[in-house]
Order: C-alpha cells, then structure tokens, then sequence
C-alpha cells in the first residue's frame, strides 16, 4: 500500500505512485500514448543538482569496515531506505561505492542542506 499523501493531488488516482519518502515522489509523472489510445504513465528522469563543496549543507562521515549505505539511510535518516539521500550527496554511480572502502569520507546531507 502506497503511504497517504498530504495534497490536492490526493483525489487524482495514480497522480503520486511513490511515497512521500522516496527519492522519486518529486519526479514528473509523464502519459505515453499508444497507437490504440492507451496511455502507459512512467516517471521521467531526475536530475540533480551540481554537486557543491563550498557550503553545501552536509557533514562528513568516516567508513567504518562492513558498513552499508543502509545503515547509513538508519542511523542518519532513521530509515534505512533513505540512503538514496546520502548517495545523492556524493558523486557515485552505485551505492555501494559509498561504504565499499573503509576510511573513506563521505557526505551525510544535514537538514535543510543538500537537495536531490
């Protein structure tokens, strides 16, 4: 079960197909029209932002052996799916390059900081 949504959008059935908490709930929801009329939604590419050093509004985090970019979603976000958030604050292209090498820093966004 999808989780409410707190909008006006809420009465449109389909309008929102991803929780408030998912890295897709802002993307734009595009209608594909097949030759017979019938419409296929898909949710268009997200893009982020250029990644900022200079007050960027997140915290370092040192990689401790055996660390999972779960846990960190857990232990920063209290959701251990919202490791999305940390990824997105660091120039990866798969998510467990982020705690792949113990020792290595990587960026935790803070609130109101960084925005995917």
């Amino acid at each position: 079960m999808i989780d409410p949504y707190e909008s006006a959008l809420d009465a449109i059935p389909g309008a929102h197909p991803y929780p408030r908490t998912s890295r897709y709930h802002d993307a734009e929801i595009g209608v594909h029209r097949l030759p017979d009329g019938t419409e296929v939604r898909y949710t268009k590419r997200r893009l982020l932002p250029p990644l900022s050093r200079a007050a960027d509004g997140t915290a370092p985090h040192t990689v401790s052996s055996g660390e999972r970019p779960d846990q960190l979603g857990q232990r920063y976000f209290g959701d251990p799916g919202q490791w999305w958030q940390i990824a997105d604050a660091n120039p990866v292209l798969d998510p467990q390059e982020l705690t792949a090498e113990p020792g290595r820093t990587v960026d935790i966004p803070l609130p109101g900081g960084f925005h995917g």
